[in-house]
């Protein structure tokens, strides 16, 4: 689904290079819901900005569904965001002016999508992440937590190849953070959605698949979970700690 190769990124100021990425190379499969962690600087956002194709790289390959978009460019870009790619931010950008509904529908409405497909998938998200009820609210009516699934939901609504989050988590207290990450499982396992999520939160990467742990730029540490989510949390934590993380 997303494969990653020799991805190198570097800022260049007043006269100084910093390496962010180096040549960094992984794959994420259809359906995997994947984290990715690091200390501040390891070049976690970088990464995701990256592939979200919101900076360009210096060299290397970024293969979705295998098509190079790598340097893809105006309107084809524009309908790759739309189409191809979910987006779940930390201040869920949800549009103030506008229903929890309507708010979801939006990416319909920008591809012109039919309006009687439009309403069913967005009752069908709604259902699903238990928002029907405030389907008709604005955002400043509802929760953290309900603006967050309503994110969520809006990201699905085009059946994207792969959803990108951005610390979604980060704004929520401990209840809203879980019911958050139970919204992405539930998208994993009843839609195959594919989940790739920056976080510093490691309850919620621990409901993950797999984490990628990042030094500098580069592979620190590929942990993969077995059955037992308590134990992956401990062996995380203790990643972690060898980087001298909280």
């Amino acid at each position: 689904m997303l494969n990653v190769k020799n991805l190198c990124k570097s800022y260049t100021t007043k006269n100084n290079e910093y390496q962010v990425l180096n040549n960094l190379s992984f794959d994420i499969k259809a359906g995997e819901f994947v984290a990715i962690m690091g200390a501040s600087g390891s070049g976690k956002t970088t990464l995701l900005n990256s592939i979200a194709r919101f900076i360009p790289i210096n060299s290397g390959e970024i293969m979705l569904n295998n098509m190079n978009i790598s340097k893809i460019k105006g309107n084809d870009l524009a309908k790759l965001r739309n189409n191809d790619l979910g987006f779940v931010f930390q201040d869920f950008m949800l549009f103030d002016g506008l229903t929890v509904y309507d708010n979801i529908c939006m990416p319909q409405i920008l591809s012109n999508k039919n309006l009687n497909q439009m309403e069913i998938l967005a009752d069908k998200l709604c259902d699903l992440f238990d928002i029907s009820h405030i389907k008709h609210k604005y955002p400043a009516e509802i929760s953290g937590g309900e603006k967050q699934r309503t994110a969520v939901a809006r990201a699905l609504i085009n059946n994207p190849f792969l959803i990108l989050a951005d610390e979604p988590t980060g704004n929520l207290d401990s209840k809203s953070s879980k019911a958050v990450i139970d919204s992405f499982i539930r998208a994993k396992n009843e839609l195959s959605a594919t989940i790739f999520m920056v976080t510093h939160d490691s309850y919620a990467a621990s409901f993950c698949d797999r984490v990628i742990v990042l030094k500098d730029g580069m592979i620190y540490k590929e942990l993969v979970k077995t059955n037992n989510r308590t134990a992956f949390l401990d062996k995380l934590l203790a990643t972690l700690k060898e980087l001298g993380g909280k």
